[in-house]
């Protein structure tokens, strides 16, 4: 019996399925990516940032910089990660008492891509969560596109999901997507979900889609306390820091909490299932 021909054969029908698998998941995620790129926008932000360490006085310096955002309610209010906006809490638990950081954010503005300005103030932060949620000054003249939280997916092990981003001035601000894959489901304390660690153009602030297009959640990062001395390392970074994907489920009741922008109502009604910290007025 001669087996090689027969091998050849095995082999051929195997990349067959895998190229057939690879267009099937183009296709899908070319799906998500038109249908929910819009909400993803641009956030530009000035930070004041005050630092010192080791024992030397504190030096501060101003920059300008862009952060992805995903609109999560057509008013226009946007879930970020708090550790680019606001870095003092991630710093803190990555590296103790080692660092210290303060920092003042001014001059936010949303950016679409029609060239809109949208200047924005954060009214809810969540350091748990690692979230900020900003809201529009003024209400948008028509409802913004956005993620519909309450229309969630959960993932497994090796699942491919669908991330969305958008790129920096370099890349004309250009929206992107990318495939991920969920590499671990951690359950406790809460569940959240780690992504692989492939090179993307995925950052924090960006959603993540499942293939048949409901959200899985937003890309934050999670620390644990170092404690006076610093965490570990793990290949060249504190052991105790890690981007992962937070259920939207858990972005969904955090979003609940967020009022509305300065010279606006308040709403009557505020949810209180995680430990978020509305901004002072």
């Amino acid at each position: 019996m001669q087996l090689k021909p027969i091998l050849c054969i095995l082999g051929s029908l195997a990349c067959f399925s895998l190229t057939g698998w690879a267009d099937e998941l183009a296709e899908k995620g070319r799906d998500v990516f038109k249908k929910h790129q819009r909400a993803v926008v641009t956030v530009q932000l000035v930070q004041k940032v005050t630092y010192s360490a080791s024992g030397r006085a504190g030096e501060s310096q101003e920059a300008k910089q862009d952060i992805t955002g995903t609109v999560v309610d057509p008013s226009g209010l946007t879930v970020l990660a708090l550790s680019s906006t606001d870095p003092t809490e991630m710093i803190r638990r990555t590296y103790g008492d080692r660092v210290k950081i303060e920092v003042e954010v001014s001059d936010l503005k949303i950016l679409l891509d029609d060239g809109a300005e949208i200047p924005a103030e954060i009214v809810l932060r969540d350091k748990d969560l690692d979230l900020a949620f900003i809201r529009p000054k003024v209400k948008p003249a028509s409802p913004m596109e956005s993620a519909d939280l309450a229309r969630s997916a959960s993932a497994q092990v090796l699942d491919a999901i669908i991330s969305l981003n958008r790129l920096g001035r370099a890349a004309g601000r250009a929206y992107s997507a990318s495939v991920e894959h969920i590499s671990a489901v951690v359950q406790k304390p809460r569940t959240f979900y780690i992504p692989d660690s492939s090179m993307t153009a995925t950052s924090s602030g960006s959603p993540a889609f499942a293939l048949d297009g409901n959200i899985v959640g937003v890309f934050v990062m999670r620390a644990l306390s170092a404690g006076g001395s610093g965490g570990g390392m793990n290949n060249s970074r504190p052991d105790n820091v890690t981007a992962i994907i937070l259920p939207a489920e858990d972005i969904l009741k955090a979003a609940k909490q967020a009022p509305e922008a300065k010279g606006e109502e308040p709403k009557k009604e505020a949810a209180k299932e995680t430990k978020a910290e509305p901004e002072k007025k």
